[in-house]
């Protein structure tokens, strides 16, 4: 499925992405916005991948694998998803101060 790849791809750039402005930033609660925010990309990255292999081949074991590794990209989006929320207005709160 190309468009799956594409997301794929789409995804794991915004995690570098997300992973190089974390280690650039200064500011405690922007480092866990952003970390939040590369927890989301990496999540669509490994449920995407998941989605992918269930398209590619169709043994037992793809779709044990492919069951896991939906669940997990599932999980750690949802949960740096809640990361993201919590930490958002604390870190503009906190740039608002440091300006």
């Amino acid at each position: 499925m190309p468009f799956l790849v594409f997301f794929i791809i789409l995804s794991f750039s915004f995690y570098v992405f997300y992973k190089i402005k974390y280690v650039r930033s200064k500011r405690p609660m922007e480092k866990k916005m952003l970390n939040g925010k590369s927890s989301v990309a990496l999540g669509l990255f490994v449920a995407l991948f998941g989605i992918n292999q269930l398209f590619l081949y169709h043994t037992t074991i793809t779709y044990v694998i492919a069951a896991v590794f939906i669940l997990l990209g599932g999980f750690s989006a949802w949960v740096g998803f809640k990361a993201y929320r919590h930490h958002v207005p604390y870190a503009i709160r906190e740039a608002e101060e440091t300006k």
